[in-house]
């Protein structure tokens, strides 16, 4: 279930790219309700971003498809390792296997972060 509320004492929006199961994640969570941070919580692996939302995520970030996939899930090893592939076909992979992509993702309206290790994100937040 996502939430979409304003972030406090800004116009910008927060977006939090959340895995329940991880507790990188999880702390990055509770480190946005902690500080009172409003947010939208995004449930990537239920809801997977389309290419359009994970392309701008990609630009927020600074990164190459390939900075963002974690190489030790079975989906990359498969669909992607040893393959010569475009930005393009791996952000459609991404977007097709989400458990691809690196976790957690806080994002506002101009930049974005992995939280690893968790202080990364306060920029984003501030």
């Amino acid at each position: 279930m996502c939430m979409v509320k304003e972030a406090v004492g800004t116009n910008m929006s927060i977006q939090i790219y959340h895995n329940p199961r991880c507790s990188k994640s999880r702390a990055a969570l509770n480190l946005l309700e902690e500080k009172g941070v409003e947010h939208e919580v995004i449930n990537y692996l239920e809801t997977p971003p389309t290419i359009e939302e994970l392309t701008t995520v990609l630009d927020k970030l600074g990164m190459k498809p390939q900075d963002l996939m974690r190489k030790g899930e079975a989906e990359y090893k498969e669909h992607v390792q040893g393959k010569d592939l475009s930005r393009d076909e791996l952000i459609a992979l991404m977007v097709q296997y989400p458990k691809m992509i690196e976790r957690p993702i806080v994002a506002n309206d101009l930049k974005a972060a992995i939280a690893r290790p968790l202080e990364l994100i306060l920029p984003i937040i501030a």
